[in-house]
């Protein structure tokens, strides 16, 4: 059964990535003036302290049963893996670079919902997708002059990629049940006194953090962190998972020029080309056939709804004559 893609979903995803283009380059303006390992924790404890005032000021439901064990994949995907992985490796390579490995996390997340759930990517969407992180590759490519060797940071990153798969891809079903921003809300509180813990135990900023690096740690904490979600959670609810997460193919695009304009990152008029391969890319992928491996829930209600109704009593030719 085809999953029709809605424009909705399209619309809250563009926002969703929207508000992430900026974690990058903005998380590497923190690093210079913060400790990565604070950054990393501290803006989860941020976000997790407004999750738990508006989870009480609207008296959401606890979630029961399996949810929780679904919230925990959230918390260590998108709470602490990918802050802490990206926070680390940003100290040591730039925005641009980071951004190449970064842009795989279209296809990681929708490999990671083929996996967990019934959505049956076409071989289009397959293909598109492919083409579309290789036209990432080379769009920071010819955006910075070469992508350098694999390094430890590298290997950060890619983590951060995974960890990050796993967080949408579970948070996406989660959302359908709890609702988008209650997920991610919930994802924080539950992590928040982890992270309390291991953000008192780190050294604070010191005189080296100035204005830009606390206004960059708010935007992490506020938007990144927590108001980010709310429009991604809710796209990816909406569906279907593989291609709604494609849309993260233009986050690259954003982030370069983000990264150009705020830390001055090299720019070359090549990057025009590559841009407009990773939208192409992207546009393709989002609007690929999927299929659910799965009836839809209203099927069977209706094939029971056509089925004559039985009379509880028996029939007057099944009754005993006396």
């Amino acid at each position: 059964m085809r999953v029709p893609l809605s424009a909705a979903g399209v619309a809250w995803g563009f926002l969703g990535v929207l508000a992430f283009s900026f974690t990058v380059p903005l998380t590497r303006i923190a690093v210079e003036g913060m400790n990565p390992y604070f950054v990393g924790t501290a803006r989860a404890v941020v976000a997790g302290v407004c999750a738990g005032a508006l989870l009480l000021a609207v008296r959401a439901p606890l979630p029961c049963g399996r949810q929780w064990t679904g919230l925990a994949v959230v918390a260590l995907g998108v709470v602490a893996g990918f802050p802490l992985l990206t926070s680390v490796a940003l100290e040591s390579v730039s925005a641009s670079h980071a951004a190449v490995v970064i842009g795989l996390l279209p296809a990681a997340t929708a490999v990671v919902a083929v996996v967990r759930g019934p959505e049956r990517p076409s071989r289009i969407f397959w293909v598109a997708s492919a083409a579309g992180a290789v036209a990432v590759a080379v769009f920071v490519s010819l955006g910075t002059g070469g992508l350098g060797s694999v390094g430890v940071a590298d290997l950060l990153l890619a983590g951060a990629v995974i960890a990050a798969a796993f967080g949408y891809a579970e948070g996406a079903a989660l959302s359908r049940q709890l609702g988008s921003w209650q997920t991610i809300c919930w994802a924080l509180v539950l992590a928040l006194p982890a992270m309390s813990v291991l953000t008192a135990l780190l050294p604070w900023p010191g005189p080296d953090a100035g204005g830009a690096q606390w206004a960059s740690f708010a935007y992490l904490a506020l938007v990144s962190m927590f108001l980010g979600f709310f429009a991604w959670y809710r796209s990816l609810a909406i569906g279907p998972v593989a291609n709604v997460s494609q849309i993260q193919l233009v986050q690259p695009v954003l982030t370069i020029t983000w990264a150009s304009t705020l830390l001055h990152e090299p720019l070359t008029p090549g990057v025009l080309l590559g841009a407009a391969a990773v939208v192409a890319c992207a546009a393709l992928a989002v609007t690929a056939r999927v299929r659910s491996a799965t009836p839809s829930v209203g099927a069977p209600l209706m094939r029971a709804r056509s089925r004559p109704r039985q009379s509880l009593q028996p029939s007057r030719e099944a009754l005993p004559k006396r």
